[in-house]
């Protein structure tokens, strides 16, 4: 067995551990929501890893980039995908290191690179491609939350609006509305259970308002955060602003899915023409063809 096999069997189970350590740490974050949720004693979301993880990213630091492990513009990113705890940034770090030398070593073992032309132009290719798969990665679970977050914002926005109207205040309905909000939509619940969270630890509604919105990265609710901070300051009608607000993001969100309906007939004529029509060809006139060429081939 080859040493370029041996180090992508190691790297491949080196990605099996992260795989499993994130599964583990999202199971643990979940078993946290529910917790709070059902009234028992609040632990944080964010749970910190265990000893033999934090040795292990605490080793993998000196080997990666500082952009890889402490850019703001990363760690913004990863809680918008919903990884907040202290270890994300490392772990995607590692992870982004790990894809790096699995598809170099694929690449020493699948492509035969007698010239050094080739072999740098397959190096490249390779760092460009390792290098973006993890970037298209997270921005796919960015924009997955921010799309569920964004359809569910409007029926939270009602909720909150009867909580409110029934006399409840609305630290208590944020957090009856991430109750009811758990099995629906777990990330916009998640975000809510947190917002109340800050509020309760003592910071200020307008900041912890404000957290909401830089967290999900949404422009949607980052005016909902504004008017509801206007509304708070200036005394007017919290129920009122939900109210609207709902509306008008329930507009919006059947604007879009007419515009996706629209877009659909565009979408399909590239596989009607490459996958439909010549199969559909083939059926139809195929028989005709043969027939054709038999009769061409007696006379």
């Amino acid at each position: 067995m080859s040493l370029s096999l041996l180090l992508l069997i190691g790297l491949g189970a080196v990605g099996a551990g992260l795989g499993t350590y994130a599964i583990t740490m999202l199971r643990q974050r979940r078993a946290a929501l529910d917790r709070t949720l059902a009234g028992q004693e609040a632990i944080a979301v964010a749970l910190p890893p265990g000893d033999a993880a934090r040795r292990l990213l605490a080793g993998l630091r000196s080997y990666l980039p500082a952009e890889w492990t402490a850019g703001k513009r990363h760690q913004e990113r990863l809680v918008m995908a919903g990884f907040d705890s202290e270890a994300a940034p490392m772990a995607f770090a590692a992870i982004r290191l790990g894809v790096l030398l699995m598809f170099l070593l694929l690449a020493q073992l699948l492509f035969v690179t007698p010239t050094p032309a080739r072999a740098f132009l397959v190096f490249v290719g390779t760092v460009a491609v390792a290098w973006l798969v993890p970037l298209g990665g997270l921005a796919y679970l960015v924009r997955t939350r921010q799309d569920r977050i964004r359809k569910s914002v409007p029926d939270a926005l009602d909720l909150l609006v009867v909580c409110v109207e029934a006399g409840t205040s609305l630290d208590a309905a944020i957090l009856r509305v991430a109750r009811e909000m758990r099995l629906s939509c777990p990330p916009l619940a998640d975000e809510l259970l947190m917002v109340n969270r800050r509020t309760n630890a003592g910071v200020p509604g307008d900041e912890a308002l404000r957290g909401l919105a830089a967290r999900t990265g949404l422009a949607d609710l980052r005016a909902l955060v504004a008017s509801m901070i206007q509304s708070q300051k200036w005394g007017t009608s919290i129920a009122q602003v939900l109210r609207v607000n709902a509306e008008t993001l329930r507009r919006k969100r059947r604007q879009a899915a007419e515009q996706n309906a629209q877009k659909a007939p565009l979408k399909m004529i590239i596989p009607l023409v490459l996958f439909i029509l010549p199969p559909l060809f083939a059926v139809i006139m195929g028989p005709g063809v043969i027939r054709i060429a038999e009769l061409f081939k007696v006379n």
